[in-house]
């Protein structure tokens, strides 16, 4: 069984990338689809650099990073890698809340597996 304290830095690591990914997606949204050239990953590159989503994003990432450190010196890889599967059903909810996207029946359906393979591992 997982002790608390590795619980709460998975969590936590987790909770930190899913926000990265959804200040990202926040951030990425001012500039809208960049188009696969050198000219328009640059302009948008430019304009994206100092936005401050972008920032909040690569910082939170940062600390996800620590966090992720922090967890692997404390519970095995092969348990603590697949519950960075939570960040999947954080970011699907999430993105529903505040950005619209639909949750449909498929990916609900996808959110409970998750969760159940999340459960088996955590008692592990």
């Amino acid at each position: 069984m997982m002790n608390p304290t590795s619980f709460s830095l998975i969590i936590f690591g987790v909770l930190l990338n899913a926000a990265a990914q959804l200040l990202l997606k926040a951030g990425v949204g001012s500039v809208g689809v960049i188009a696969l050239d050198f000219g328009s990953i640059f302009s948008a590159g430019s304009r994206l650099g100092m936005h401050p989503f972008i920032l909040g994003g690569l910082t939170c990432y940062v600390v996800s990073v620590m966090i992720w450190i922090l967890a692997l010196s404390r519970v095995e890889v092969s348990v603590a890698y697949p519950m960075l599967s939570l960040g999947y059903i954080v970011n699907a909810l999430a993105a529903s809340a505040l950005f619209g996207e639909q949750l449909t029946p498929t990916k609900l359906v996808g959110i409970g597996i998750i969760c159940f393979g999340v459960f088996v591992l955590a008692r592990n």
